[in-house]
């Protein structure tokens, strides 16, 4: 059964742009690179507009802890962040939780 980690991140004021785009022109690669399945990626309508939600898909736990641990060590990856954090960090705070699905979930 698949594992799905949903996380949110509260970007630093005026910051959520260079979020999506280091997202859309880096990161989404990266997860490629190391087998990090994307589920999608959700912009605020109303509420707290200043963050991006997104659910990641696994086969297990043990694939989430060996894909994460590979992106968050790779050295492109660690060059190309820098880069675009060289004016400031995009990312305030991160949130996560990790999800199961139930066996009546049309998404398995």
């Amino acid at each position: 059964m698949a594992l799905f980690e949903y996380r949110v991140y509260e970007a630093t004021p005026g910051k959520l742009p260079a979020l999506h785009r280091r997202f859309q022109a880096m990161t989404l690669g990266y997860f490629a690179k190391h087998g990090i399945g994307v589920v999608g990626f959700w912009d605020i309508v109303s509420g707290t507009t200043n963050e991006l939600h997104y659910i990641l898909r696994y086969s297990d736990l043990a694939h989430r802890e060996q894909a994460w641990n590979a992106f968050q060590s790779d050295p492109d990856w660690q060059r190309d962040r820098a880069e675009t954090e060289r004016d400031g960090p995009l990312v305030m705070r991160v949130r996560n939780q990790f999800w199961r699905p139930t066996e009546y979930s049309p998404l398995q």
